[in-house]
């Protein structure tokens, strides 16, 4: 009779490291051997139940380890004994072979030929590690630009920090980066996409598929990887995946809800605008009435510009929301509604209207039209293209695109006439919802508001929503210069970027700090960036190029009154400063 310690541990510290342990007990009391378990999880051993933590007596005491762990262990205190490592699916579902492998070691077997599973040498066991998980994800949000690739990272340093091997395409602003190849996906245990735009899953058929959001990846990363590892392992049927693929209660995610297929249409969109906007701008060099004189440069830039950027602004829209609902087959009748929109002067909420219509006639014509086999080809080329783009196209003409057009008329001309205190109100709202959260859902909605009006030649709101959103990094860089005892070494490298970020429009250059601190770096934020966007909407500040930070500026007539709109976002600083200043206390070791 032997005397064996096992220890098992899973990521999440629940399932696998149960059934793993009852498994080995089982097995080693029915061979006749006495066996000590403890159970362990991503917060280290149970330390009581059925499994509670090992004495320094009872590791004295073992002749043999078995470490059945899909996570990295302390191995320090089983110096000196004989160590056998495998993960805990292998114990679970071939206790009596791990056992005997195990004991081989010390030169006990338990049925002839057992011992050719044993290394070849003791030192080889005792330097065996457990089995490194692998991951692959995929990150991707509106713009393309911070949150995917700080959530790229984010993923990556917990891989490091638990021993696993990860690999994450970036689908940013620039299209994908780092393609995950069918080699890395097939080896894979488990998927994590956090995303806020569409993400086709197709491709990881069979595996696990834990789906959140870009800015819970980032935020919340272990939360995310252990409800990623907690998920039932999937097998190769098309049913079973679909199953694993589901929400778990406690799975937080935008995915197939409204806010994501909004966002998709957004990411998509945003070139054009950026694109657009600049051209616009540059045709006002030559004079902000200039292209209206025919065959001119001025009138080329506007034409481009306006007339084929900002034409294709709605119908894009449109188009690749009813993409992310719908899929290829949503994609027509969405490009078709969008352009009615725009048509119709329906605007922006047309162009929602069109997009989410157009996706859910399309996925309800896709899931209940039933044609003979030798007909079904047609469906995606034929049927859904053809009947849900007249379906869509008359419900635009003769129901939604007379009250949608009323209704972005009537706050266009809100907009353009609203007095001074209209303006700092909404201007205070817009600011803060734009630091609120720093590239979440409140901030998309502030932006993706400011965006939606440019296609109504509504200019203020812009101009309000992008000078508030550089004021938190910016608030906090200036904040780490001038007040270095306030902040760690860190944090006071890491303020330099922020800055640099703010200068660009990149709000979440301040989540880092957000996150750390929320109680005492959330409210400066919001208090400047809602000052800002006060004073930007109260000075009639109008932008036209609805992304490039401070640098846009840089181009004539890009803002209607430049100096004012500086001295909005250096009032907004000021204040995000001067308050971080109150709430964040000097540090003792500073």
């Amino acid at each position: 009779m032997a005397t064996i310690i096992a220890v098992t541990a899973c990521p999440t510290g629940v399932a696998h490291t149960y059934m793993a342990a009852e498994a080995l007990k089982k097995t080693a009391t029915m061979l006749g051997h006495s066996i000590s378990i403890e159970t362990q999880g991503a917060i280290g051993a149970a330390g009581g139940g059925a499994h509670p933590a090992l004495t320094a007596d009872s590791i004295a005491a073992a002749q043999l380890i078995i470490v059945a762990s899909d996570i990295h262990l302390d191995m320090s205190r089983f110096a000196g004994k004989m160590i056998y490592a495998t993960s805990t699916s292998e114990a679970i579902r071939h206790p009596a072979q791990v056992i005997e492998a195990a004991l081989a070691l010390i030169g006990i077997t338990s049925s002839p030929g057992s011992s050719a599973a044993a290394p070849a040498t003791a030192q080889a066991a005792v330097t065996a590690k457990p089995q490194r998980q692998r991951i692959v994800a995929i990150t991707a949000c509106p713009t393309g630009i911070a949150h995917t690739f700080m959530a790229a990272e984010a993923l990556k340093k917990w891989a490091a920090a638990h021993d696993c091997d990860i690999r994450v395409e970036t689908q940013g602003s620039v299209g994908a980066k780092h393609l995950l190849t069918e080699a890395e996906i097939a080896a894979a245990d488990v998927v994590v996409i956090g995303a806020d735009t569409h993400v086709d899953t197709s491709r990881f058929a069979g595996k696990r598929v834990y789906k959140t959001s870009v800015g819970r990846a980032l935020k919340e990363t272990d939360q995310v990887m252990q409800a990623a590892f907690a998920l039932p392992v999937a097998s190769a049927q098309p049913d079973l995946t679909n199953a694993a693929m589901q929400k778990t209660p406690n799975q937080k995610s935008t995915a197939g809800g409204a806010y994501q297929h909004l966002l998709t249409g957004v990411s998509y969109m945003l070139p054009l605008v950026v694109a657009g906007g600049l051209i616009i701008a540059l045709s006002f060099v030559f004079g902000i009435e200039a292209f209206k004189q025919p065959d001119t440069l001025a009138a080329a830039l506007m034409s481009i510009g306006g007339g084929a950027a900002f034409a294709l602004m709605i119908p894009v829209l449109a188009g690749f929301i009813a993409f992310s609902i719908a899929d290829r087959p949503g994609l027509a009748p969405g490009l078709i509604g969008g352009m009615l929109a725009s048509q119709l002067q329906a605007g922006f909420l047309g162009g929602l209207i069109a997009g989410f219509l157009a996706g859910y006639v399309a996925l309800g014509l896709r899931q209940y039209v039933r044609l003979p086999a030798n007909f079904e080809g047609l469906k995606p080329v034929l049927v859904i293209p053809l009947l849900a783009t007249l379906i869509v196209g008359l419900i635009m003409v003769y129901v939604v695109g007379t009250p949608a057009k009323a209704i972005m008329d009537a706050l266009t001309q809100f907009l353009q006439s609203m007095g001074s205190t209209n303006a700092l109100l909404l201007g205070l709202l817009l600011g803060g919802m734009m630091a609120i959260d720093m590239g979440g859902p409140i901030n998309k909605a502030a932006y993706t508001f400011g965006v939606g009006l440019l296609a109504s030649h509504a200019y203020l709101p812009m101009a309000a929503v992008m000078a508030a959103g550089m004021i938190p990094p910016l608030g906090l860089g200036v904040a780490t210069m001038i007040s270095k005892r306030r902040f760690t070494a860190d944090e006071r490298v890491a303020g330099k970027a922020a800055a640099v970020l703010g200068l660009c429009f990149i709000t979440e250059g301040a989540i880092p700090f957000a996150a750390k601190d929320p109680l005492r770096v959330i409210p400066p934020c919001v208090a400047g960036a809602a000052v800002t966007g006060a004073l930007s909407m109260y000075f009639g500040c109008e932008l036209r190029a609805p992304h490039g930070g401070l640098f846009v500026l840089a181009i004539p007539n890009a803002v209607n009154f430049l100096l004012p709109y500086l001295g909005a976002i250096v009032a907004g600083t000021v204040v995000t400063t001067s308050l971080l200043m109150f709430t964040k206390q000097p540090l003792h070791s500073a």
